[in-house]
């Protein structure tokens, strides 16, 4: 039986892929940083990005390592801990890797593109090290999930004024659309680099808040902010949209109006 490994598994992302890939009858492990009760036809494991502690115990056996581990900052250096555990247990697993639309076109020229948009970079950077690991590989780039836009939301919300970064576009996508596609991918061959997906609407920042804020009943006023440098300009230049792949099914309303209840 095909065992696949899940990176991140308890994540956005990972929590929606994993029973997707129990459904298809294969052998699911999960690599988390804490500990997890397994059951349910999958097993948890834990491991250390930082240390490397547990990494090739959880990578071996596995045909399919699907990698959504990873935060704002250290993409990049998760992703060469995870190709030298592969390395240390002596496997040659498929890697499926869940990367972001625009990656590499958000430019990283000072201090301040890095605090702006800095994760743009560093995932173009894991997708590097990921392709040029000699292993099997399939990379797929989406756009922002509605579920991160309104943690995004919410956060800004308990502000009295809302910033909104002038020029800033979204295209959101639910985050089970994307998981449906991963769950395909990992039961595939190796394809590359695979189309992209995102949302099926294009969105300012501002009206992304403006929404959210209609949505829980709250009277907050937005506010532009004019965001500084090089990123921020790519990132109004519309790098992270892909119109062209609007696959996804779910919109902002429609997400906003299952998630979200109106405060009082």
């Amino acid at each position: 039986m095909t065992r696949i490994l899940v990176t991140g598994g308890t994540g956005t992302l990972g929590s929606l892929v994993v029973p997707r890939l129990r459904t298809a009858d294969v052998e699911v492990r999960v690599l988390s940083r804490g500990p997890h009760a397994s059951g349910d036809g999958v097993e948890h494991v834990v491991g250390d990005w930082g240390t490397g502690e547990g990494l090739a115990e959880a990578v071996r056996g596995a045909d399919v390592v699907v990698h959504l581990a990873g935060d704002e900052r250290h993409n990049a250096s998760v992703a060469s801990a995870l190709v030298r555990a592969i390395r240390d247990a002596g496997e040659t697993p498929h890697l499926v890797n869940v990367s972001v639309v625009g990656a590499e076109l958000v430019p990283v020229r000072s201090a301040l593109d890095r605090r702006a948009l800095g994760y743009m970079a560093d995932k173009a950077a894991a997708e590097r090290v990921l392709e040029g690991a000699g292993l099997p590989w399939t990379n797929l780039r989406a756009t922002q999930f509605h579920e991160l836009v309104l943690g995004a939301a919410r956060t800004l919300a308990r502000l009295p004024v809302l910033p909104a970064p002038t020029g800033w576009k979204a295209q959101p996508i639910a985050a089970d659309e994307v998981a449906a596609r991963v769950a395909e991918l990992a039961l595939g061959a190796p394809r590359g680099r695979v189309p992209d997906v995102a949302g099926p609407e294009v969105h300012t920042f501002r009206d992304l808040l403006r929404a959210y804020l209609r949505a829980a009943g709250s009277r907050r006023p937005t506010v532009p902010v004019r965001v500084p440098g090089a990123a921020s300009r790519a990132y109004a230049a519309g790098a992270n949209l892909a119109p062209d792949r609007a696959v996804g099914r779910q919109t902002w309303a429609v997400f906003l109006a299952e998630r979200v209840r109106t405060a009082g």
